[in-house]
């Protein structure tokens, strides 16, 4: 059943009550906040790449402390295992049985520090999690509970001692972007409350996880126009064309915008996807998707620019079928 136009007005605020929430504790980074809040009610999963000291734990914690769930938070290190995260089965004497002792990837909204300093091993344990929202442990499988987000940080300055995500991993979260430095007046009044170490523990939850997956259910019957998907079909072909890619936006890339591009609607208020939609998000969902040509990338050309240039060349429709 599509969306109506009072559901889509409804969602639309709740959503902005989500983004003003954390709002609160993340100052002046209002965009940002949309796309991790989308991110979620896709139920999909972010990465944030950015320098020390712009926010991006705050950012985690504040999503996780508007949300009336569970939150966990994982510091990879090079000697994490991977039943650090995922939990382990333990023998009990008392009972003779053998129990699962879950992991901290058991939690609504998992903080996934630094991801990119554990072993490639470890880093391959959200795989299944993050995929299919299942653990699978001594051949017995865990259901995870919804909504279920993962957070991912990592820090591109500092690449001693660091694993690089594998495209596998990479293509598995739905957005990727960067929060950056504030503005002036934001730095301004952030340095104004310098003896609140942590801006997230003063909030509080708006949204029970319920209301979470209801709204992530409702997102999905945003209608969605065949040119529309020509559109974000044609986009995807464009940047596998392309000669300075060696491989493109996949299928599982394009169904992720499309999955996004209905929420970003819904959060506007509208119960139709328009190309505008996705061309919002052309960069944050599809970027860390690419795999570049060695020789184009030592000239210089990025993935940012083939997305970039497809969004430039390809056409968008102007009528509905």
């Amino acid at each position: 059943m599509a969306m109506t136009n009072d559901q889509a007005t409804w969602f639309a605020q709740t959503f902005e009550k989500i983004v003003g929430n954390i709002g609160q504790a993340v100052l002046g980074k209002e965009h940002v906040i949309r796309l991790t809040v989308a991110t979620m009610l896709a139920e999909g999963h972010l990465l944030l790449e950015d320098a020390p000291g712009t926010g991006k734990t705050a950012l985690a914690r504040s999503l996780a402390a508007t949300v009336d769930g569970t939150d966990s938070r994982i510091q990879f290190t090079p000697d994490l295992l991977p039943s650090d995260v995922t939990g382990s089965t333990i023998y009990d004497q008392r009972t003779s049985e053998f129990h699962f002792r879950p992991g901290p990837v058991f939690a609504s909204i998992v903080l996934a520090d630094e991801i990119n300093r554990a072993s490639p091993k470890t880093q391959s344990a959200l795989l299944e999690v993050m995929e299919e929202g299942q653990v699978t442990v001594d051949g017995v499988t865990h259901k995870q509970a919804r909504p279920f987000m993962v957070i991912a940080t990592q820090n591109p300055i500092e690449q001693a001692g660091t694993y690089r995500l594998p495209e596998a991993q990479l293509d598995r979260f739905l957005m990727k972007t960067s929060i950056g430095y504030p503005d002036r007046d934001s730095t301004v009044e952030i340095l104004s409350g310098a003896n609140v170490k942590n801006r997230a523990a003063a909030l509080h939850p708006i949204i029970t996880t319920k209301a979470v997956a209801d709204m992530a259910d409702l997102g999905s019957t945003v209608h969605v126009d065949p040119v529309v998907l020509d559109y974000i079909s044609r986009l995807a072909e464009h940047t596998r064309s392309a000669p300075q890619t060696r491989i493109g936006v996949s299928v599982r890339g394009a169904l992720a915008m499309t999955r996004a591009a209905k929420i970003w609607a819904a959060s506007q208020g509208r119960a139709y996807v328009i190309p505008d939609d996705v061309k919002a998000l052309i960069s944050p969902v599809w970027t860390h998707r690419l795999i570049m040509d060695p020789e184009a990338e030592f000239s210089g050309v990025t993935a940012a620019n083939i997305i970039s240039q497809a969004a430039t060349e390809v056409p968008a429709p102007q009528e509905r079928m």
